[in-house]
């Protein structure tokens, strides 16, 4: 299976980046490719719906860091998506990055597995509702298959991180794919 990261933390040694440091190791170990796509340190342009790409049909105006993504988002056959939590909400980077989906809307309909990591501070479900509802939308809209959420709760820092089971559900994650 070819798999498609992104992740969105501007924290490359964070907890986000922890999950899926093990995600990837499992579903490497387990045989899968994996391209890795860190969105908060790349250049990517927000949509601004200006429908060229649908018009044109010559992608997006923006030539920046999507052209690198698009080719493995186009070619995966699942996409993990991983991002901490800020103010109850995945983080922009990575609303960025889904955002611009747009211009490959209907090649990417249809034809995909995803998963979602978050990393959150809060000890509380309520701060990863509205992500998951986002995603179980998303998803629903493009018709792709959900393969699993981890919501790392209490994990505002490694410390914490370290003394939690979600490092280890992330790998199994990847490797049960």
């Amino acid at each position: 299976m070819k798999i498609t990261v992104i992740s969105s933390s501007p924290h490359r040694n964070g907890t986000s980046a922890r999950l899926v440091s093990e995600f990837i190791r499992g579903a490497e170990e387990k045989g899968h490719e994996v391209f890795r796509f860190d969105a908060a340190f790349e250049d990517i342009h927000s949509c601004i719906a200006c429908y060229r790409c649908v018009e044109t049909g010559e992608g997006c105006v923006f030539k920046d860091s999507m052209e690198k993504l698009n080719p493995h988002l186009l070619d995966c056959d699942l996409i993990a998506f991983a991002t901490p939590i800020y103010y109850y909400n995945m983080n922009g980077q990575l609303r960025t990055v889904i955002d611009r989906f747009f211009a490959n809307n209907e090649k990417l309909m249809g034809t995909k597995k995803s998963v979602l990591m978050m990393t959150c501070e809060d000890d509380t479900t309520e701060s990863v509702d509205g992500p998951i509802l986002s995603y179980q939308n998303m998803l629903r809209y493009m018709k792709w298959e959900d393969c699993g959420v981890i919501a790392a709760l209490n994990c505002g820092d490694m410390e914490s991180m370290d003394k939690t089971e979600y490092p280890q559900k992330a790998y199994e994650l990847g490797y049960g794919l």
